[in-house]
């Protein structure tokens, strides 16, 4: 076995191969040196710098300390608890009141403690007149720290039919400049306030608005602007849409208690059968004085006559044959019968004058209206009539009361429509009512009002879209 070549020996072979490789590669050996040498003298004019700047920089060991101590003088604690106490503390509190509240009862729930205050309220006529056993009055009062009254103000409907939609009564009790309470009595406007929603039918039109926080007073007026267009007995389909954009009323920037607040609708959409029907509140400022629901072309959408003179009602009779409930023989029923509870409101569907209002027959205590071009409507078995005859009547305004007068098994309202002394279809009659079109300069400020309304209706769509991303 040879042994292996010594060291010394093995590089001494290896520098004879180096140099005979170098003298046959001149070139390449010349080329692989200076890119070598090239790199460590980039990489040395890398460095230094560096340790130029290390060599300079200081050590935070060896910096400077410098304490500055100034004395802080704080100020006595008793003239801060002095300034405290002169500070004057006021509450503000509120309630609705209730038909069973005495004066005390109520004072006592806006928290307030004072003794001649509530001797004057008891004592004042105006007081009076506006607080006592009176329900669904909103009550705020300002107190100071101790409980005596600063100020008491309330707030409830006027009882003017004209204004009640637009203002409100306001009570308010105070001191006076010479320090003696005093109580006004002023009506102020309503403030205003924009609401959106939308819902989808799942059962009822009502159900559906109850589930999106709608008032009812706001759900009654989207059936009655859609009724002409929907009959919401017959055709509401599980799955329908509606969007609104209405009114909120405020007064002094609280929403009202009464009827949740609910003001106008001013633009709404409801989706049914495939078909989408929009509706728009237009009051032109330049012509006439009460507003009206277009659609978005301009063309009137409430005809000339409403499809029901009932708000919320419930056909049981229509326009066809039947058995009558009374003599129990077979024939045609010249009207619709409408089931309410006694007292319900019975309006005009639509403006005329009043022809007869009194007992007819077997209809019972009845007002019959005529709106020209021979149309007659007859609203009968009222149990309270509220017009008299040659009034001028306007659309949507209370006659009288649903009853039973007259040969009735129950409260309901029976209606009748008559053209030329001949008996037709109410609600088919409705539906084919007079469009009342807008003039030419109306239309104009119409159309810029409808950008405003349609967009408004499309962001109430969209939000509950996003609310609710499952539906449908």
């Amino acid at each position: 076995m040879t042994a292996p070549p010594p060291a010394r020996e093995l590089l001494a072979a290896l520098r004879l191969r180096a140099g005979a490789w170098a003298r046959a590669h001149r070139r390449a050996f010349v080329a692989v040196a200076t890119v070598g040498l090239a790199g460590f003298g980039i990489t040395a004019l890398a460095l230094a710098p560096l340790a130029a700047i290390s060599s300079f920089a200081p050590d935070a060991a060896q910096l400077p300390r410098v304490t500055i101590s100034e004395p802080l003088e704080l100020p006595a604690l008793a003239p801060q608890l002095r300034a405290l106490a002169e500070q004057e503390l006021e509450l503000t509190r509120g309630t609705v009141s209730r038909s069973t509240d005495s004066l005390d009862a109520l004072l006592a729930r806006l928290g307030v403690h004072d003794v001649e205050a509530a001797d004057f309220l008891r004592h004042d006529a105006t007081v009076a007149l506006a607080l006592g056993g009176r329900a669904g009055r909103m009550l705020r009062a300002r107190t100071d720290g101790t409980g005596r009254l600063v100020e008491l103000s309330a707030r409830y409907p006027v009882d003017a039919h004209a204004r009640r939609g637009t203002h409100f009564n306001r009570l308010r009790v105070q001191r006076d400049e010479s320090g003696h309470w005093r109580a006004e009595l002023d009506e102020v406007a309503f403030g205003t306030q924009l609401r959106l929603a939308a819902g989808v039918v799942r059962t009822s039109l009502f159900a559906a608005t109850d589930a999106a926080d709608v008032p009812d007073a706001v759900a009654m007026q989207l059936a009655e602007i859609f009724a002409i267009d929907i009959d919401f007995h017959r055709e509401l389909r599980r799955g329908d849409r509606f969007v609104i954009v209405y009114e909120v009323l405020s007064a002094d920037g609280e929403v009202v208690a009464w009827n949740e607040g609910a003001g106008r609708v001013l633009a709404a959409e409801f989706m049914s059968g495939g078909r989408t029907h929009r509706a728009l509140w237009f009051a032109d400022p330049g012509g006439q004085a009460r507003g009206s629901y277009y659609s978005p072309d301009g063309s009137s959408h409430r005809g000339a006559f409403l499809a029901s003179p009932l708000e919320l009602s419930r056909v049981t009779s229509g326009f066809a044959a039947r058995r009558d409930p009374i003599s129990q023989r077979w024939g045609a029923h010249l009207g619709v019968d409408y089931a309410a509870p006694t007292g319900t409101p019975v309006r005009a569907v639509g403006a005329g004058t009043v022809e007869t209002a009194g007992w007819m027959r077997g209809y019972g205590l009845t007002v019959t209206v005529a709106h020209g071009n021979g149309r007659v409507t007859l609203y009968a078995h009222l149990s309270r009539i509220g017009v008299r005859r040659g009034e001028r009547v306007a659309q949507g305004q209370p006659l009288g009361r649903v009853g039973a007068t007259g040969w009735a098994t129950g409260p309901h309202l029976h209606f009748e429509f008559r053209v030329q002394g001949v008996h037709r279809d109410p609600d088919a009659f409705a539906r084919n009512g007079e469009a009342r079109p807008l003039s030419p300069q109306a239309l104009a400020r119409f159309a810029m009002q409808r950008e405003l309304a349609l967009g408004q209706l499309e962001v109430a769509a969209a939000l509950a879209s996003a609310a609710q991303p499952g539906e449908r």
